[in-house]
């Protein structure tokens, strides 16, 4: 009979866990939580010091039943819950749901799923870490405070089935200033010129940039400013004043975060944050790899920090020493560490073996399984690699004190771009720039110029808001995946061609929040608080202390808005469309995919049908009408009425206005009107004008 037993999480690891114990130790799975507040109620008593009341959780009662009988038989009790924050609460739970105060009980942490890493945490048993799990405690009821005081009030002001979330509001806001920014940003105008050389003996030409004048770097901001340089470089003698040679050094890259993975799975993969994780997780809790039973292929997948162990630092010295050589291998890169507050005990997203390469285990992973293991691996290696040299040469070419230039690099030694290389990474080889030096004759050949126009601040995707969060030092590592996810849900915002949107519903609950709740969507205000939860797991804040300090200014916000904030009126407005089935007015609804036109006589006639919302403009196109459209996934645009027939479409909201330069229609972007071809880029001031 099994003298010992352990508790994990996710049942995906039993097995695995098994077999790297052997008989004497049985294992079982909590399957994740066993206590949390109560849904039904707030479950945190204001009266008494703020003691949560936990329960437990509908559903675990049988599970919680299968662990006594397990506990009754077991000498000692080993809680091997995730090495974070929350898989230290989950021990304490269970600690307390299976009454395990009185037996010999031990709480052990692994990074990886491997035999080694398994064994030695048995020899490392500690205590349950009260900071940690008084870290959790207070981020759990901070976040039940937020949702269960403002998500009635979002229900009783505009709709039922909203929420809002201390994480989830300011990742709103966030994205909602972003399109903002856009929206009101006007485009300027500037050109590029490039110049045209021959070269005696060379069939191609020599293309050089405009940089300005030979005493500074000069944009071009007009076609004007364009013909003035131009005129000056007429007839004149291009030479070339200066050829500089050397080498510049491209670092590798750290080895992966939970918040760094997100980002280049959705570059490279095009994973969502959430399929990311998904993936990870498997890849964590074990694959079963064809001769060698199951193991975790990957280090944990929750963690800020980029520490790498001496043992895996070891290894891959070794494995690159034999596949690459000694130039390859890094002598030294354990020192690299984030410049945040990272959690020591962590070490980054990691190989459990770097010896098990990609192709090896190709055949025991689905496709999407070894993509993500591919980019961890070769990430990975590529950060215990040496840089990667460039031998490079940079030619200026003057006349007429005017200057181009003209650049080009080659790699001299790829280093770690040998395993791991951007898609952004490209040589600029050129051998023309090679074989230039100062006497070399240059004969002008031609001019090249091209008008453009500033681009906007991209708007935001999964990948990006994750940075943004991450640099801003809102939420962490876990809590990244499940906030986006969250306000996709609840159609705040959508997601189009890997760009975030923000839907109508999204800016009304923004407004809202920034209105009545102003500190709740600070961005200074959630880092500050994130700065409190890791001093509560540190050991210097009193977790208490956080929830008595914040809970009164919650209170006296939600109090104050529920008797001042207005309804919003989103539905049932009369429109001026009669039903075709039985003649009445038809109404303007607010439903999931946002309004539409509803018969109001329902039930007895259930006829809608799609509302377009006229905005009093004429399509430039056709002449009918131009109305307020919806994407498919909820992104406000205008259109011509009489779409498929007539194309015209713009995201900005249309003015009667005429672009003076040529004619064209004139669209509001904030305090300005811009004109509609692009290719004109005519700007004139206007009185600010709401937007619909």
């Amino acid at each position: 009979m099994a003298k010992y037993l352990v508790i994990v999480e996710s049942p995906a690891k039993v097995k695995t866990i098994k077999k790297f114990l052997g008989a004497n130790y049985e294992v079982a799975a909590s399957n994740g939580h066993v206590r949390d507040l109560p849904r039904s109620q707030l479950g945190i008593d204001i009266e008494h010091d703020f003691e949560p009341k936990y329960i437990t959780i509908r559903g675990k009662g049988d599970i919680l039943a299968s662990l006594r009988k397990e506990v009754k038989k077991a000498e000692k009790i080993y809680l091997a819950t995730d090495p974070d924050r929350e898989g230290e609460a989950i021990s304490w739970h269970l600690l307390s749901a299976l009454k395990l105060e009185k037996k010999k009980v031990y709480r052990i942490t692994f990074n990886e799923i491997t035999k080694n890493a398994v064994k030695e945490s048995l020899k490392n048993a500690r205590e349950i870490d009260m900071d940690l799990v008084d870290a959790q405690q207070a981020r759990r009821c901070l976040d039940r405070m937020v949702g269960y005081k403002i998500s009635p009030l979002l229900w009783a002001k505009v709709k039922r089935g909203l929420s809002a979330g201390r994480v989830q509001s300011v990742a709103l806001r966030i994205i909602c200033d972003r399109e903002e920014e856009i929206n009101a940003f006007i485009p300027e105008e500037y050109w590029t010129l490039d110049a045209a050389f021959k070269i005696a003996g060379e069939k191609k030409p020599l293309i050089a940039k405009y940089y300005g004048t030979t005493e500074k770097k000069q944009e071009i901001s007009s076609k004007e400013e364009l013909d003035i340089i131009k005129k000056k470089l007429e007839n004149a003698s291009f030479v070339v004043s200066d050829v500089k040679h050397g080498e510049r050094t491209k670092k590798p890259p750290m080895p992966f975060t939970t918040s760094t993975l997100q980002q280049e799975a959705s570059k490279m993969l095009n994973f969502s944050t959430q399929k990311t994780m998904r993936l990870a997780q498997q890849l964590y809790e074990g694959i079963d790899i064809k001769g060698n039973g199951t193991a975790g292929v990957i280090t944990y997948l929750r963690t800020d920090s980029t520490r790498v162990s001496a043992e895996a630092e070891q290894m891959a010295k070794e494995y690159i020493t034999k596949l690459y050589g000694e130039d390859y291998a890094a002598d030294s890169v354990g020192e690299k560490k984030s410049a945040q507050k990272i959690q020591d005990a962590h070490e980054a997203i990691r190989p459990t073996d770097i010896e098990r390469t990609p192709a090896q285990l190709k055949d025991s992973l689905s496709r999407d399984q070894f993509r993500l293991y591919q980019l961890i691996w070769r990430r990975f290696t590529a950060s215990r690699m040496n840089a990667a040299k460039y031998e490079t040469t940079a030619v200026k070419i003057d006349a007429a004190g005017h200057r181009f230039t003209v650049s080009a690099s080659k790699v001299k030694f790829d280093g770690f771009l040998s395993v791991y290389r951007d898609e952004e990474e490209k040589e600029e080889s050129n051998t023309l720039v090679k074989g230039i030096d100062k006497d070399t004759q240059l004969i002008f050949d031609s001019f090249e110029e091209k008008q453009h126009f500033t681009q906007p601040a991209p708007h935001y995707t999964e990948a990006s808001l994750v940075r943004a969060l991450e640099e801003l030092g809102i939420g962490r590592p876990s809590t990244y995946a499940p906030t986006i996810t969250t306000i996709l849900a609840r159609r705040y915002i959508v997601k189009e061609n890997k760009n975030l949107y923000v839907t109508e519903l999204g800016e009304i609950v923004n407004h809202i929040m920034k209105e009545a709740f102003p500190s709740i969507v600070d961005v200074n205000f959630t880092a500050t608080m994130e700065a409190l939860l890791d001093g509560i797991a540190d050991g210097n804040v009193k977790w208490k202390t956080v929830i008595e300090n914040f809970y009164p200014d919650l209170e006296s916000a939600v109090t104050k808005a529920e008797k001042e904030l207005e309804e919003v009126e989103i539905a049932d407005e009369v429109s001026d469309e009669l039903c075709e089935n039985c003649g009445r007015q038809m109404v303007i609804k607010y439903g999931p995919h946002g309004r539409f036109l509803a018969c109001p006589g329902f039930p007895e006639c259930r006829n809608t049908r799609p509302y377009f919302e006229k905005i009093g403009i004429a399509c430039p196109k056709c002449g009918k009408d131009i109305v307020l459209k919806k994407t498919r996934k909820g992104r406000k645009y205008y259109g011509c009425i009489d779409n498929p027939e007539c194309d015209f479409m713009v995201w900005q909201k249309p003015t009667d206005k005429k672009c003076q330069r040529c004619g064209y229609i004139m669209l509001q972007k904030g305090n300005k009107l811009v004109c509609a071809d692009e290719n004109c880029g005519y700007v004139e001031e206007s009185a600010k004008v709401d937007t619909i």
